[in-house]
């Protein structure tokens, strides 16, 4: 027997084999079970979601002979059925309307469908990619579309519903079929692969799924390709070098020196892209996917699967970066990859995209080669990003160099991302910020406690000594730390750390808790540490952030607002100020 490929092979034939469109098989089964049947339907959707399989499923419903009359649930057993799976049902006609354009042809329709059907109790006219018809042939099929004989059933199918007059959209009960999500589709191969008996990696489906960009057919179509590209056997490393995809770990040491504001870093990482020849479109495509799965991380944490590629290095990197640079990058990321066709190359217009992410990224750069070293050395204030670097001049007042930094309206053919910058508000007392119980004790020949919260090590602090909650947690790794930062410490005693977290922390505490207790007990010893959910808390450390950073905001746009140079270019100049956001504070320690 010949082989019969996957897509043919697992062909849904029933409604319930369907998969992602239960929206549309609901709709249609309650229909079919009540008698409620529309002489014309349309589906819409991208290739390969299922619109014509969804029409023959439908069409064996009609004709179904196994029963008393209509049913959702064909028998699939009955001449009828057997004849339509075949594609030899004399009462189903299928057309290409790619091929079937014309009127005269659209006439031989209407004229054969006066007549009663030869074997089944209705004859289905299924006319796939509808939109292709030409306008006299619109014109010829409304009347018999609206007016159709009792045993005529019209299934119409597009994947361009907008070039469908709106003279036939009336006519017909339209369903729109959804692009599938990876899980599903990958969940849908992992069935049909355990069935062929073919070993498979689930990275594989993974990759797989996500190229198919949510449609069923090019899935199975890539994973027989796959099949054959891998001797039988559908592994990831094949299957990526199949694809031209980039594993998205590779990506991530980009994001690391984004965050670090490592320049020559950045640009040795995009060299190594280029050196093992991947697709630029796809690398910015990918990390695009990246940011917005950081961007989750730091909203919405219980929405990043369990089973994450990095999931851990993905919530480090989003305690590494702040959330408005998180959308910035994405924002950047769409709009690089919009533009790569116009760059000088596909390098070029890659790099610059990066090199753009660096420009634009807020604060001051904690590695080499970041964008505002070179304004320092120019007499720019930290956070200037170094956009001009002259020759030094006098240092500007703080509102000039926040006036130089304001966009004033939006210039033509530019995104509206820059921001107008301030100094930041002076750091609060060590001893003075809510949720400080204390400060740790200097090292010998230290300099104070400043200097020693990031490197505290509580190990050698008696129990009853006051404790730098906040110091602490801003001095632990990773993902670790931003779980700390939110907690609130209730106290200390000799039962043990207590500490509180909101309830909208859970997640993450149900992912990290132990390995932030296996962090403090380094720092602290064998301190049992405990944790109370709370509704809220108002003296963690990210709450007092989220204050300072709310009064800096406030006094930057004060001062923005106040300053006669910018009234004068807002009243005379019919100007605006698009953003105005305060310089990152200067680091201390790890605080970031």
């Amino acid at each position: 027997m010949s082989h019969q490929v996957l897509a043919r092979k697992w062909r849904p034939r029933r409604f319930d084999q369907l998969v992602g469109q239960e929206h549309v098989v609901r709709a249609l089964s309650n229909a079919l079970a009540q008698g409620r049947l529309h002489h014309a339907y349309l589906f819409t959707g991208t290739r390969g979601v299922g619109k014509t399989t969804l029409a023959r499923i439908l069409a064996k419903c009609l004709n179904c002979q196994g029963g008393v009359g209509v049913t959702a649930e064909p028998c699939g057993e009955c001449a009828a059925c057997r004849e339509i799976d075949a594609g030899r049902f004399v009462d189903l006609i299928e057309i290409d309307a790619a091929s079937y354009t014309g009127i005269d042809n659209m006439r031989e329709v209407i004229e054969n469908a006066q007549y009663a059907p030869t074997a089944g109790r209705y004859k289905v006219y299924i006319i796939d990619e509808v939109h292709q018809l030409s306008k006299h042939a619109f014109n010829a099929m409304l009347k018999t579309l609206e007016e159709p004989p009792g045993h005529v059933i019209f299934i119409l199918a597009t994947t361009d519903p907008q070039k469908v007059p709106v003279t036939v959209l009336s006519r017909c009960l339209q369903f729109n079929l959804k692009q599938m999500p990876p899980g599903h589709v990958a969940g849908h191969l992992r069935k049909v692969l355990e069935a062929e008996q073919v070993p498979f990696e689930a990275g594989a489906l993974n990759l797989l799924a996500r190229a198919a960009a949510g449609s069923m057919r090019d899935a199975l179509s890539l994973t027989d390709q796959a099949i054959a590209y891998g001797s039988g056997q559908v592994r990831e490393e094949e299957t990526r070098a199949m694809l031209g995809v980039i594993d998205q770990a590779y990506l991530l040491p980009l994001l690391e020196a984004l965050a670090a504001k490592d320049g020559p870093r950045l640009m040795a990482e995009a060299g190594e892209l280029a050196a093992r020849g991947f697709s630029f479109d796809a690398a910015l495509q990918d990390l695009a996917g990246l940011l917005h799965q950081i961007a989750l991380a730091q909203g919405v944490p219980e929405a990043v699967a369990e089973d994450a590629p990095e999931r851990d290095r993905l919530f480090e990197l989003g305690t590494l970066l702040d959330p408005e640079t998180v959308q910035l990058y994405y924002q950047i990321a769409t709009l690089g990859r919009r533009d790569l066709e116009w760059a000088p190359d596909e390098y070029a217009g890659f790099t610059m995209t990066l090199l753009r992410m660096l420009a634009f990224a807020p604060g001051e750069p904690s590695g080499p080669g970041g964008g505002s070293r070179a304004g320092e050395a120019a007499g720019q204030p930290a956070g200037a990003s170094g956009r001009f670097q002259g020759a030094p001049a006098a240092r500007p007042s703080p509102v000039a160099q926040a006036a130089n930094e304001a966009r004033i309206g939006p210039m033509p053919g530019t995104a509206s991302v820059a921001a107008a910058s301030y100094p930041p508000h002076p750091n609060p007392s060590p001893t003075g910020g809510e949720g400080l119980l204390g400060t740790l004790p200097p090292r010998a020949g230290g300099q104070g406690g400043g200097e020693n919260h990031a490197n505290a090590n509580a190990e050698t602090m008696a129990p009853a000594q006051p404790l730098d909650w906040r110091a602490l947690a801003e001095s632990l790794p990773g993902v670790v730390r931003q779980l700390a930062m939110h907690c609130e410490l209730a106290g200390r005693d000799e039962r043990g750390l207590h500490l509180r977290l909101p309830e909208s922390q859970k997640p993450l505490l149900a992912g990290f808790g132990e390995k932030l207790k296996e962090a403090l007990a380094e720092r602290l010893g064998r301190l049992p540490v405990h944790i109370d959910m709370v509704a809220d808390t108002l003296a963690s450390p990210a709450a007092a952030r989220a204050r300072e950073q709310a009064v800096r905001q406030d006094e930057a746009s004060a001062a923005i607002h106040d300053d006669p140079f910018i009234q004068t270019l807002v009243r005379e100049c019919d100007a605006s100020v698009s953003n105005i956001r305060p310089l990152a504070p200067r680091r201390t320690g790890t605080d970031n």
